[in-house]
């Protein structure tokens, strides 16, 4: 509904990662050259971690989005808690290939002549391995096993693995990863965007989404997103959003950041301390034990409990008003 409000041709912030939405912020910018570094070489395993909703997923998908499929053949496999085998099995199927009732010795036969006939019309095989963070060692390995493929001297499959932290700390200490971290040629960590690129970034999510300028994103409202969210970006995208709901429901032109306080205590069930000083509620060095009068603290539900009841209203005035021109549409489409 906040889209139709302030005229949005797509919800600028979804959490479903979309190469569309592309935003190079410096680490990511960063990743991007060790990515393309990676394929330069034609060989090996490159590995990029993150935090959760650091832009791994998104980073994926612009990678594969920027390929050129004559000179590529790219697939993606989300990784879970499978052993060796079904690891190979999950490979075999991403490239296209019969996996039903074929043992593990057929199946890397399959495997590498597929990969030998790709290399032969021209074309390089890279395998993408999202949260790898699952994979047990076991299917490390096999994954280590395919990247031994070879042909004419040239490697014929490349790896990009991609995890959280801890799949980091662990191939870096691990002893039964010894050899699969000589095959790393490359690896980058994404950090948290800097506080100066949050509102270039909302801009540029808002302009895609046929922003033209309403609601207006205060520079506050900017240095209350990175400092609530730690600068990563799937926890800027859903305070926005909420954000743009809660303006749209106050008929607001402006986000500042009083707004983006509010929607963060929300979230984080309580409310701010003070309107005066809302981070007082979430900053990092506020004391954790504060204690609040019993009356004081009846007094501030109350008055939740009565916006909560006014934000209700109007949500369904706009709900109303929202299936009546639908309404109007239709009819108008059947009397055409």
């Amino acid at each position: 509904m906040y889209t139709d409000h302030y005229g949005l041709t797509a919800p600028p912030f979804q959490l479903t990662p979309d190469p569309r939405f592309w935003f190079e912020s410096a680490t990511h910018k960063k990743a991007m050259a060790y990515l393309g570094y990676g394929l330069a070489q034609g060989e090996g395993f490159i590995v990029v971690t993150g935090d959760i909703g650091a832009g791994k997923t998104t980073l994926v998908a612009h990678l594969m989005d920027t390929l050129d499929p004559m000179r590529v053949v790219a697939v993606k496999i989300v990784s879970t808690q499978v052993e060796g085998d079904d690891m190979l099995r999950m490979a075999a199927q991403a490239f296209g290939l019969p996996t039903e009732g074929v043992e593990k010795a057929q199946l890397l036969d399959r495997i590498e002549r597929y990969l030998i006939d790709t290399g032969r019309g021209g074309r390089r095989t890279l395998l993408i391995v999202d949260e790898a963070q699952n994979l047990p060692t076991s299917s490390i390995e096999e994954l280590r096993m395919l990247s031994n493929f070879q042909s004419g001297g040239h490697a014929l499959l490349q790896i990009f693995l991609l995890g959280q932290p801890e799949f980091r700390d662990r191939l870096n200490s691990a002893p039964a990863l010894e050899q699969m971290r000589q095959r790393v040629i490359a690896t980058h960590h994404l950090d948290p965007m800097q506080p100066h690129e949050t509102l270039p970034y909302l801009e540029h999510r808002l302009k895609l989404a046929g922003w033209s300028g309403n609601p207006r994103i205060t520079d506050d409202a900017a240095s209350a997103l990175h400092t609530v969210s730690g600068g990563i970006p799937r926890k800027i995208n859903t305070l926005a959003t909420r954000a743009l709901l809660m303006g749209a429901l106050d008929a607001a032109d402006t986000i500042d950041g009083s707004m983006i306080w509010h929607v963060a205590a929300d979230a984080e069930g309580e409310r701010p301390a003070s309107p005066e000083r809302p981070e007082a509620a979430l900053s990092p060095s506020a004391p954790a034990g504060r204690v609040i009068d019993h009356e004081a603290r009846l007094a501030m539900l109350e008055t939740q409990m009565q916006e909560q009841e006014a934000a209700l209203r109007r949500v369904l005035t706009l709900l109303v008003d929202w299936i009546e021109r639908e309404d109007s549409v239709m009819g108008r489409a059947r009397s055409a």
